[in-house]
């Protein structure tokens, strides 16, 4: 079973769970601090490998209007800042290839976001940062489909991969979560990555943004993470109802002890069998 180390942190699927948390996209200062502080608060207590997340541009936005973050330059100095201030880890999506050696030298994971998940040239170009990469599964992929990517993966000379499940798409505007499916993904040996986030999602069911269940966060979480994966993708909001992006789907943050507690014991008991 493969691991990945990710400065001081194995990640595999029998290793301790490892959180990747923060916000959907960078927002306001403030907003930023309280997250960041919160998730390495909460994770330092429960002793949680920790890793923050945010992205700097959403370019996939359902409306021309939809907010996408600070964008390329300013977003990567932003999270080159936090890295330095929290010594954290920073994961974040890249859109463009030409985004790939720019993004490389801020961030510790190259996330490829599910609707890119095929893309050749944007593959390749994460592939020759030698950084980790964290792929998501598109909603319109078979497990099995995952292969191909990794094989990409591995010809492009980087076998650093963590694949990342999000949700299936089952008709319009819903995702469900195929848990036989994510069993499957565990075959290819790399460690899985759950992201219970999007997985609540509906997309476009706000008509011009995704609605969301982030009022079953606790029970998809625990589901998820009772199959044995190597992590858990998290957004959490101080204020979900004010989040500029996916709010529905965020978890509360003043629930993230909570929350985490539970996985940490449904985690810590699936792996000791």
């Amino acid at each position: 079973m493969k691991t990945i180390k990710i400065k001081e942190t194995n990640i595999g699927n029998d290793q301790p769970f490892v959180l990747m948390a923060g916000l959907n996209v960078l927002e306001d200062e403030k907003t930023i601090h309280d997250v960041i502080t919160k998730c390495i608060a909460s994770t330092k207590r429960l002793g949680i490998p920790y890793i923050f997340k945010a992205s700097y541009d959403k370019a996939n936005r359902s409306s021309v209007d939809s907010y996408r973050g600070p964008g390329v330059e300013k977003g990567l100095q932003i999270l080159s800042e936090l890295k330095q201030d929290f010594d954290v880890a920073i994961i974040s999506d890249i859109h463009t290839p030409k985004e790939a050696e720019l993004a490389s030298e801020v961030l510790d994971v190259i996330q490829i976001p599910a609707f890119l998940s095929r893309q050749t040239d944007l593959i390749e170009a994460a592939c020759s940062t030698s950084l980790p990469l964290n792929i998501k599964k598109g909603q319109f992929l078979a497990p099995s489909d995952m292969d191909n990517i990794i094989m990409k993966c591995k010809h492009f000379n980087n076998e650093n991969i963590m694949i990342c499940e999000r949700g299936t798409s089952f008709g319009y505007q819903n995702l469900v979560v195929d848990m036989l499916g994510m069993v499957e993904l565990k075959k290819t040996q790399s460690p899985i990555i759950f992201d219970v986030t999007h997985a609540l999602q509906r997309p476009g069911g706000l008509g011009n943004k995704a609605d969301g269940r982030s009022s079953s966060v606790f029970e998809l979480a625990r589901s998820g993470m009772s199959i044995g994966l190597a992590g858990l993708f998290l957004e959490t909001h101080p204020d979900p109802s004010k989040a500029l992006c996916d709010g529905p789907c965020a978890l509360q943050l003043d629930l993230l002890d909570k929350f985490l507690e539970e996985i940490k014991e449904v985690d810590a008991l699936v792996k000791s069998f």
